[in-house]
């Protein structure tokens, strides 16, 4: 297989910039996908409207999110100063499709620094701290999943965003900002399965998908994902898979997907950090710095981005720590 790293430029620049406003840790943090079953069944309250943080990421336009009133169900990053241009839109679908969107909040303000309009399927709640360093086992293991309870969000709420944006763009304080004709889905663990059944709707343009893929083996919970290998035919853009290797308990599912498209594009990395990827690292660590790079190619169309993904000999090949995968892939940006 093909080795990669992510690319220099990406890697440079400002010191890490923290978000402010996680609560304090109390303990040993939770799995940001296990259900409510595990986590406790009460949910932490939703925020009153306003901005949630320090402005935080390494982009051009350090991000906020924001709790807004206009927006229920919803969270939304934006750079703390608008840039004059429009931004592209990213929906996002959380870990354990939990009604959260404050769960990969470090990871999702380093997004729109870089000049992207995110709106979180969930309230916003509770962020996490910034961890020094990943935990050891990276989160849950691979072995038998246990699904019991109902999620908490659902794709036609992550779709809706789209409706929600376009409002926004025509009046209010984000008018004329945000670019629905650019729009990328993405999701960590069930927000992944929410990012693959979204990934259909003729208005998305790329998806990444991360820690996840279609159930090898189905399940019949009712409330849960219901996707199965044959959903993976309706997908119509380029898609980006990223694993945490084969201690990632969606690591058989998503190596599978990969195995299975055979009619778009499809970019798989792998790198052994666990299902738990790298989104509790200041700005997201690696899991942002590679998310950035493939939404500058497919959505801003920024050659230099592409190349990372493209060449035969990319700088993204020459890291021995990821293993990479292409199909169906361009040979150019």
């Amino acid at each position: 297989m093909t080795r990669s790293i992510i690319v220099a430029a990406l890697l440079a620049g400002a010191a890490p910039t923290l978000a402010a406003g996680p609560l304090p840790p109390t303990g040993p943090a939770p799995d940001p996908n296990a259900p409510s079953s595990v986590l406790g069944p009460v949910l932490p309250p939703v925020l009153p409207p306003g901005v949630i943080g320090a402005p935080a990421g390494t982009g051009r336009w350090p991000a906020v999110a924001e709790a807004r009133a206009d927006a229920k169900g919803y969270t939304v990053y934006h750079p703390a100063r608008m840039p004059a241009e429009r931004l592209p839109l990213v929906l996002w679908g959380n870990g354990g499709c939990k009604d959260n969107g404050l769960s990969a909040s470090h990871f999702l303000r380093e997004v729109a620094s870089h000049g992207y309009f995110v709106v979180a399927n969930g309230a916003p709640r509770a962020e996490r701290p910034v961890l020094a360093a990943l935990p050891a086992g990276g989160g849950r293991q691979p072995g038998a999943l246990s699904i019991t309870v109902a999620d908490e969000t659902t794709v036609a709420h992550l779709l809706a965003a789209i409706d929600w944006a376009r409002a926004a763009d025509r009046a209010g304080p984000f008018a004329g900002r945000i670019d629905t004709g650019r729009i990328a889905v993405m999701g960590h663990s069930c927000g992944g399965l929410q990012t693959i059944a979204a990934a259909a709707d003729p208005r998305i343009s790329t998806a990444v998908v991360y820690d996840s893929g279609i159930y090898n083996v189905p399940h019949e919970v009712p409330g849960r994902m219901h996707l199965d290998k044959s959903d993976l035919k309706r997908l119509h853009t380029p898609i980006a898979y990223v694993l945490g290797g084969q201690a990632d308990i969606a690591y058989a599912n998503g190596d599978d997907d990969v195995r299975r498209i055979d009619t778009v594009p499809v970019f798989y990395a792998n790198l052994p950090v666990g299902h738990g990827g790298t989104f509790q690292l200041a700005d997201g660590g690696d899991w942002a710095k590679l998310g950035v790079a493939w939404l500058d190619w497919q959505l801003k169309h920024v050659a230099i981005a592409g190349h990372q993904f493209t060449d035969q000999d990319c700088i993204l090949c020459r890291d021995p720590r990821w293993t990479i995968v292409r199909k169906q892939f361009p040979g150019s940006p």
